[in-house]
Order: C-alpha cells, then sequence, then structure tokens
C-alpha cells in the first residue's frame, strides 16, 4: 500500500470510529463483538465502568491477562478506554495503563472518566492516562525504549497499514521478559488489491487482516517468542460486505507474544504451576496447547525459555528433564493456527445477536452481557435492546 492510500485509511478510520459509530451495534460485522468467557474478577470490573465508556467499547475479545498485579501496561488504540481501566483494577495502586489512540473523540472520551474509576477502585489517586497519538510512532507520545511490561491491544493493529512498523514499535517499548497480549482479526487467504482498498472493509477490522502466518513470520522477523495463541472464534462477515472477499474465512484471535533476551534460552523442562496467581489458582492456561497445573507438564524449549524470562517465572516450578526425556517439538506454525484451532475444538462463531427491525438503544452495558457479548433475554422485546 502506497503511503497516499495508508494516509487514506487512517482518515477512513478516525472518521469512522471518531463520527460515525455511535455504539458497537453500529458495525456491520461481528469483528468487534466476539467476546471470551470471562473470569468472574473481570465481569466485577466490567460492572464498574462507566456507562459510556462500554458503550463505545469496538474490540473483538477483551484482552485481560495474568498477574498483572504493579504492572505497566501500554493499550494500544484504547478507544474510550474500556479495557485500559478494566486492567487498571487489576494493576492496582502501584502499576499504571496508559492508552494510545489516534482518535480524539475517543480519547476525549477516556480522559473525561480517568479520575471516576479511580474512585470506583479505591485509588487515592488514578492510575491511568491517554495519550492522542498514532501506534506506528509512539516516541511521539513519549512511551520510552524498554518501559513497559506488558502491551494490549482490541482489534486494532488490523486497522493500521503497516502491521511491521507497529510490532517493531512494541517490541522497542517492551521490557526484556514483557508480553504482548492482543486480539485481532486473521484470515486463511490473501486478500485481493480491491478488498485490501475498500475503505468500509477497513473500517470493519477486514480488509488490515493479516493471513495468520504472516503474523509467524512478522513475530521471527521482529524478535518476538511466538505467537502463542490463547484463543480464537470464527468471525461473520454480513453477506453485503463479502462480495470483495471470496471464500477468505475470519477469525478473531488472542495472542501472546514475548520479548525474550538470547541469554535466556533454555531446554525444555518439567513445569508445575504453584497455584499462585490470584484470578486461576487451580490452574493458569498459557495457550491452547499448554495449560499448567500443580502436576508436572513437559513443555517445550521455547516455552520453557519464554516462562523463564516472563513475570510469570515466580508463579511456576522448574524442572530439568531426566536423562532420555524428549520435550515437544518447537512447531510454532501448527500452534499458531487459529482457524485448526476452531475446527478441531467445534468453536461456533460468537458475537452479538442480530439487530430486531426496531429499537431505541443498541448499546448495552458491560453489567448486561453474557460472555462479553450478548445481552442478557429477559427484558429485550420491551426495552428494544439487540437480542
Amino acid at each position: 500500500m502506497s503511503s497516499e492510500d495508508a494516509d487514506k485509511v487512517k482518515e477512513s478510520v478516525k472518521d469512522y470510529y471518531g463520527n460515525k459509530l455511535k455504539c458497537s451495534d453500529d458495525l456491520q460485522s461481528n469483528a468487534c463483538k466476539l467476546g471470551d468467557t470471562m473470569s468472574p474478577a473481570v465481569k466485577s470490573a466490567l460492572k464498574l465502568i462507566h456507562e459510556e465508556v462500554s458503550s463505545k467499547f469496538y474490540g473483538c475479545g477483551l484482552v485481560a491477562s495474568e498477574a498483572l498485579e504493579g504492572m505497566y501496561i501500554l493499550d494500544l488504540g484504547s478507544g474510550s478506554g474500556m479495557d485500559s481501566f478494566v486492567v487498571s483494577k487489576f494493576v492496582g495502586e502501584n502499576g499504571h495503563v496508559t492508552g494510545v489512540d489516534m482518535t480524539k473523540e475517543q480519547v476525549d472520551i477516556a480522559n473525561k472518566y480517568v479520575a471516576y474509576h479511580a474512585e470506583q477502585f479505591g485509588y487515592s489517586k488514578p492510575n491511568t492516562d491517554f495519550k492522542i497519538g498514532e501506534i506506528e510512532r509512539l516516541s511521539d507520545v513519549g512511551i520510552q525504549d524498554n518501559s513497559m511490561d506488558i502491551i494490549i491491544s482490541n482489534g486494532v493493529v488490523n486497522l493500521t497499514a503497516d502491521e511491521r512498523v507497529v510490532l517493531k514499535e512494541a517490541h522497542r517499548v517492551l521490557k526484556d521478559g514483557g508480553e504482548v497480549y492482543f486480539s485481532d482479526v486473521y484470515t486463511d487467504t490473501n486478500l485481493s488489491e480491491e478488498a485490501r482498498n475498500d475503505q468500509m472493509l477497513w473500517c470493519e477490522c477486514v480488509s488490515g487482516a493479516l493471513h495468520w502466518k504472516e503474523l509467524v513470520e512478522l513475530c521471527k522477523d521482529v524478535g518476538f517468542c511466538g505467537p502463542y495463541l490463547v484463543t480464537a472464534r470464527p468471525l461473520v462477515v454480513e453477506p453485503k460486505l463479502r462480495r470483495l472477499l471470496g471464500d477468505a474465512q475470519f477469525v478473531s484471535a488472542t495472542y501472546r507474544l514475548f520479548k525474550v533476551p538470547q541469554d535466556s534460552k533454555t531446554d525444555g523442562s518439567r513445569v508445575t504451576y504453584k497455584g499462585s496467581m490470584e484470578s486461576t489458582p487451580d490452574e493458569f492456561k498459557f495457550n491452547v496447547h499448554n495449560t499448567l497445573t500443580k502436576t508436572p507438564k513437559i513443555v517445550s524449549a521455547a516455552v520453557a525459555s519464554v516462562l523463564g524470562a516472563s513475570r510469570f517465572s515466580k508463579h511456576l516450578e522448574f524442572h530439568p528433564l531426566e536423562p532420555g526425556t524428549a520435550a515437544p517439538a518447537d512447531d510454532v506454525d501448527s500452534e499458531a493456527d487459529p482457524f485448526a484451532y476452531c475446527a478441531s475444538n467445534d468453536v461456533a462463531p460468537g458475537g452479538c445477536c442480530a439487530k430486531p427491525a426496531k429499537q431505541e438503544s443498541c448499546c448495552v452495558k458491560p453489567a448486561e452481557q453474557e460472555n462479553g457479548c450478548c445481552p442478557k433475554r429477559a427484558k429485550t422485546e420491551s426495552e428494544g435492546r439487540c437480542c
């Protein structure tokens, strides 16, 4: 894509999310309505989010990783701030969350409720701030090298014209051992140039979707370990938007990437979870292929290296493999494939229900949602809500 076309995409996205959309049900696909099963802690935090913030939520699966206490987190494409405020509850007063978004209207909403959420969470001072800026140029808003423990992003990387630059910036600002934990939209094929240049498809998180194998290659080029697939769900594109897409299929997927120093590389290991993360006392789901419990599990050399260098290491016990015991092979391609995961686990498409013919309001607070998405049905007919 030329720089001129990239600028057009950027301006279209700004206008779409800043002015045209009034709430998530104005979207034409379920790309930004896909919710994962949430922990009780996340559901509790969502109940404290201000209604105006939640009604402007356009992400594709709330991005709340584990072991966040005291962490410094950067939210790329933070929008109205819903993800930022949720994770700010988990980092505590000694942690901090910075949101960066290029849409002024969205950042204004987030800044409007900084003090509100600090009070809701019982903090003596806010632990969030929001900046207007482009995620491809984080230095322009003062994000320093090696300054962040975790980067989150929610359905935003596919809205940029150069995902490589975004990942390079993420690698620059992360500390060693740091994690990128993000949800985005991916495809199983290479889209046509006509589809790539369609403004509506861009704004709907479809045209900018990477082939999932491109993400694997980008991680290698930039220097990230991963990607490690955490969850995935098929994405439904409405028929009127499919004309330029052919047989292309799409998923919303959450991945982990890690910045691991070369000297942290190790061999395979038996790993035991101590049960010390408050949000997940019984097990720690690292990715779709590795759930760690109090029973030792053999993990590959790559996974052992990542876990040992990350903030998770203090919650785990590592034991060398006995002579003659082989560790699983590191097969990033097969482990990162979201389409294979969905097919083998019979994962059905998610997203909000179809809109009724007439409705007065399509915006629903997270406290009234199930699984981060569809509203409860008890009052739908009388109140004209989404389902």
